[in-house]
């Protein structure tokens, strides 16, 4: 590590990053994510532009952060459903639907969930980023789609887009379709989990 290397270190101030970490989110809400500019999450942290460049690199880099901070909230639900609602050895569409249910339950009123939606929305062109924090739920669910189909459970050669499609037919569409924050709407997206449930077994099994 270079002199100024370990200067630049030594300035990474835990508290300046939560700032900078801040700003950007409002401003990425905001006024979305391209007009969004370093020079104005500096300027909304307090911080120099210096500053934000030596704690994250560049904006897509901030923003990347912004929304891992959101996701890590919300990992330890999903991974909790994919390991006690999807044992080896449980039938297929009861634990489907069980870890549907209990995913939804826990992550639909979550106003960390709404964050990640909305920032997902604002961002740029989304890339799947192997271990990256933002794909960990769904890499925790993908390799238990693998596991089914190496059982013969389902019938697929591409894990990752048989949990998308479930990912689909379920959480998506219900989100796209309703408000589960409106009076009885829980039981509209509770039928369309059912239906998703089984719309992707009738096409992967």
């Amino acid at each position: 590590m270079t002199a100024v290397e370990q200067v630049r270190r030594r300035g990474r101030s835990p508290h300046k990053r939560a700032a900078v970490l801040d700003a950007a989110q409002a401003l990425f809400l905001a006024d979305g994510y391209e007009r969004t500019s370093v020079d104005a999450i500096a300027a909304r942290a307090d911080v120099s532009k210096r500053t934000v460049y030596d704690h994250f690199g560049d904006k897509e880099r901030i923003y990347s952060a912004v929304v891992d901070r959101v996701t890590e909230k919300l990992l330890a639900a999903v991974r909790a459903a994919v390991e006690e609602e999807l044992p080896e050895g449980r039938d297929l569409r009861a634990g489907l639907l069980a870890f549907a249910r209990r995913v939804a339950t826990a992550t639909f009123p979550s106003s960390d969930y709404v964050l990640f939606r909305k920032l997902s929305n604002v961002g740029p062109a989304k890339r799947r980023v192997p271990g990256s924090v933002r794909n960990a739920s769904k890499e925790l669910f993908v390799r238990r789609m693998a596991s089914f189909a190496e059982a013969g459970a389902i019938t697929t050669d591409n894990p990752w887009r048989a949990a998308e499609h479930f990912i689909a037919l379920t959480f998506l569409l219900a989100l796209d379709t309703l408000d589960p924050t409106e009076q009885g709407a829980w039981d509209e997206v509770d039928e369309i989990l059912v239906d998703g449930v089984d719309t992707f077994l009738r096409a992967y099994t």
